[in-house]
């Protein structure tokens, strides 16, 4: 089976609120690969790459977040670059 891979951006209430650390953490569950970052602006911006149910385990847990989270959308972008490196981290 070949891997999925895409970058995606989260708005709404998504800093401050443990989004990028519980993203991680359900990422490495899944056996996902890739990094999750805030932005700026106050969006949270990440690559993903994975087998398709895992990833859409993840864009499932996504669509709510940790519990202090407020999830306006979420923007999925097909992405043709895999992660640089095994695993999944959290960029600052």
């Amino acid at each position: 089976m070949t891997d999925e891979c895409y970058r995606f951006i989260v708005t709404g209430r998504v800093q401050g609120v443990y989004f990028r650390q519980s993203t991680a953490e359900q990422a490495r569950q899944l056996g996902l690969n890739g990094w999750v970052r805030n932005l700026p602006d106050g969006r949270v911006e990440g690559l993903v790459s994975g087998p398709g149910p895992a990833l859409e385990t993840l864009k499932a847990w996504m669509r709510h977040g940790p519990t202090l989270a407020r999830v306006d959308g979420i923007q999925w972008i097909i992405n043709d670059t895999q992660p640089d490196a095994l695993g999944f981290e959290v960029r600052r």
